[in-house]
């Protein structure tokens, strides 16, 4: 009865989103995911105007210039996701009332042979020290009650390098 009970509810919850399908030759991810958090402002594709800005404080607040975690949708299906690493690296354009923020994601996978990823290094936000590559051309908003935790503060050397690539890449000023 619980399992019917959690369908009825997954069904109830996906019905009005357009479907995602993954792209042609779109390689499928391993798992299937876990469903957003209930909770609102949870992170989502943005193409748009970035403020960028290098203003971190350990204060449990998300800053630019930290990585911290939140859940990432997939881009093959939007319904799905996981919590993972992210860099908040500014502001959004839009104007919400607690205001928007502006994140790439981390990954720990070696990515070194892609363009579309630059190299970070390791960093305290990683608890094996593993190497961590930054997406750059997949730039992400989330409101800031949707960020689950602070991981760690980038150095400003390696944010100017990240912010650098992103203005290059997305033609900010």
């Amino acid at each position: 009865m619980l399992r019917r009970l959690l369908e009825l509810l997954r069904d109830r919850t996906r019905r009005g989103r357009p479907a995602v399908r993954p792209a042609a030759g779109a390689r499928a991810r391993p798992g299937a995911g876990v469903p957003p958090p209930a909770a609102p402002g949870q992170a989502c594709d943005y193409d748009g105007p970035v403020e960028v800005s290098y203003t971190p404080h350990p204060d449990q607040d998300p800053d630019p210039g930290e990585v911290v975690w939140t859940w990432v949708p997939y881009e093959e299906d939007a319904t799905v996701g996981k919590d993972r690493p992210v860099v908040v690296i500014g502001r959004t354009g839009r104007r919400r009332p607690r205001g928007e923020l502006a994140i790439v994601m981390l990954s720990s996978q070696d990515h070194s042979a892609d363009p579309r990823w630059l190299v970070l290094g390791s960093g305290a936000w990683d608890v094996e020290d593993r190497v961590s590559s930054v997406r750059l051309d997949r730039v992400l908003a989330v409101d800031p009650g949707a960020v689950r935790r602070e991981g760690a503060t980038l150095e400003r050397s390696r944010f100017d390098e990240l912010t650098a690539a992103l203005r290059a890449r997305h033609s900010w000023a």
